[in-house]
């Protein structure tokens, strides 16, 4: 096979988007003379293109390109001070809803907004809806100023919304993403849920750009669950601002859309979209599921969004109206939901100090460490109990805390890094970032655990330094009425010999192809597994930890 320089484009690449337009080139020409529908985006789009949609996603874009820094670290843009951990730190409320935590997490937002928020700007419209009005006569019926500037300087507020008011810290535009969806469904609910299935087809021609042809195979993974870390109340918090203008659009133009086709609409967006993925901690490392409470949510959600958007003015009981009710209704759950984030936004981290009893990497007014069992300080940061769950959580893994900016982050689990092996913590801020390693050894006694420690290596520092060391394991083999136990010492993996639960000899863990004999036991190094020997008997004790 030829192998290309990476300036010139992959045959694939080139025939993707000629492909493409000579797909819609078609389509367009079978759709006959008159070009019906080319009219209908002229006569709602300025030039027939949604430019404020291509404008809040060129914005999103640059945030983060040059704000996350992801223009040199595409893969591992800054996120830590661009979250919304507090009220009294403004730069990660401000960056938060514009921001992104990956390249994944940046690509489905973006092509969700390309697919849904063309159809949200139709409904808003750059021209005026009723004939004879000129678009001209004002600034805010301009069309140039309508899709230049009201359009994204909405779509900006409802970010700031989204951020200002969801519970606890968050990062990502899907909470717009969710507006435009909410906005676009009280009016097209049918087209808005082809919209957000069409995301898919954008993001796959997106991939089949960048790797027309790869090559896969078979590979063990980890991670937490899917649904573990969705922002399922920044979603909602979004939809309900979405249909709140939305349903006000509808009212002021006097248009009405059929019961059963919002109400169709709002249970497949819901469900597809995994509104009803509602979550909370249980334990260290295990979270459950709500499924069944989600489900009547997002049914109770599409009647709620079906009888606000279709009332009318008809009055109920003396001046009061239908519509007002359907406004009252979109409006209590909203002031639910700020009434709950407000005191949690307020909270600070200021004294909560750096967990564990291990030493930590600061760069900058951050500290770097790892710790197990400890008090997740943003998650309790209100004691709450109820339903049998509760906000007072423990957490293991690389913390990362910043009392300036409020944050107080679990950013590697202790699974993960078990896992991995070794993980690069970028923090930062605006215009500099750094890098902290974390890295984990580990040695498995056999049939008795794992023995480890964690170490840290700071921007600036060539050394190591270990933050954590673990309980000794005990290997289940028994020679001569004597255990093995592995124990982590210092920058170390030392083998003990023990008898009645006190250890009668110590050494430490040979080099691969050397021994060393401890109370009559000689101890083998082949490779990664150590052996033990005594007269005759021959068993693998311990196994140097792996990872991918």
């Amino acid at each position: 096979m030829v192998q290309l320089p990476p300036w010139v484009p992959a045959p694939e690449q080139v025939a993707i988007p000629l492909a493409v337009l000579l797909s819609l080139a078609l389509a367009r020409r079978l759709d006959g003379p008159s070009g019906r529908w080319g009219q209908r985006l002229r006569s709602r789009f300025l030039l027939g293109v949604p430019w404020g949609t291509l404008v809040s996603a060129l914005g999103v874009l640059a945030v983060y390109l040059f704000v996350q820094q992801g223009w040199s670290h595409w893969r591992s843009p800054v996120t830590l001070p661009f979250s919304s951990w507090s009220y009294l730190y403004p730069v990660g409320w401000l960056f938060a809803p514009f921001s992104h935590s990956g390249p994944g997490h940046l690509l489905g937002n973006l092509t969700t907004t390309l697919a849904v928020a063309p159809l949200a700007e139709y409904f808003f419209s750059h021209y005026p809806t009723k004939r004879g009005e000129n678009p001209f006569f004002s600034r805010t019926s301009n069309p140039w100023i309508r899709a230049f500037v009201l359009f994204p300087a909405g779509v900006a507020l409802v970010g700031l919304a989204t951020s200002l008011f969801s519970w606890g810290p968050i990062i990502g535009f899907s909470g717009v993403v969710f507006a435009f969806v909410g906005f676009a469904l009280v009016r097209y609910p049918l087209m808005t849920v082809v919209a957000v299935s069409a995301q898919g087809a954008i993001r796959t021609a997106y991939r089949a750009l960048r790797n027309p042809t790869i090559t896969g195979s078979a590979s063990p993974s980890f991670g937490d669950p899917w649904w573990f870390g969705i922002a399922v109340q920044g979603h909602v918090l979004g939809l309900l601002l979405g249909i709140l203008l939305g349903v006000t659009v509808l009212y002021r133009r006097r248009e009405r859309v059929g019961a059963l086709r919002i109400w169709t609409g709002a249970v497949l967006l819901g469900m597809s979209m995994s509104l009803w993925a509602l979550w909370w901690y249980r334990g260290e490392s295990t979270y459950v599921l709500y499924r069944g409470a989600g489900v009547v949510f997002v049914v109770g959600l599409a009647a709620l969004t079906t009888v606000a958007a279709t009332a009318d003015r008809r009055p109920i009981f003396g001046d009061v109206s239908h519509q007002q009710v359907g406004l009252l209704a979109l409006l209590l759950p909203l002031a639910v939901m700020v009434g709950v984030a407000v005191p949690v936004n307020l909270t600070a981290v200021g004294d909560a100090g750096v967990p564990g009893d291990g030493p930590a990497i600061e760069a900058d007014g951050y500290n770097v460490t790892y710790a197990e069992g400890v008090q997740n300080q943003k998650v309790s940061a209100i004691d709450v109990s109820l339903f049998g769950e509760t906000t007072n959580v423990t957490t293991s893994g690389v913390i990362v805390v910043n009392d300036d900016r409020e944050i107080w982050a679990t950013t590697v689990s202790k699974g993960r890094l078990a896992f991995t092996g070794r993980v690069r913590v970028r923090v930062g801020g605006v215009g500099w970032s750094e890098v902290v390693t974390v890295q984990r050894r580990g040695w498995s006694a056999v049939g008795g655990g794992t023995a480890y420690q964690v170490r840290l290596r700071g921007p600036d520092d060539g050394n190591w330094t270990t933050t954590f060391s673990s309980d000794p394991a005990i290997a289940e083999a028994r020679l001569a009425n004597r255990s093995v136990a592995v124990v982590p010492e210092s920058d170390r993996f030392a083998l003990h010999v023990l008898r009645n639960n006190s250890t009668v000899a110590d050494a430490p863990i040979p080099a691969r192809g050397e021994a060393v004999t401890l109370s009559g036991i000689r101890f083998e190094r082949e490779g990664r597994k150590v052996f033990a020997a005594f007269e005759g008997t021959r068993v693998r004790v311990a196994v140097r930890e792996t990872y991918n």
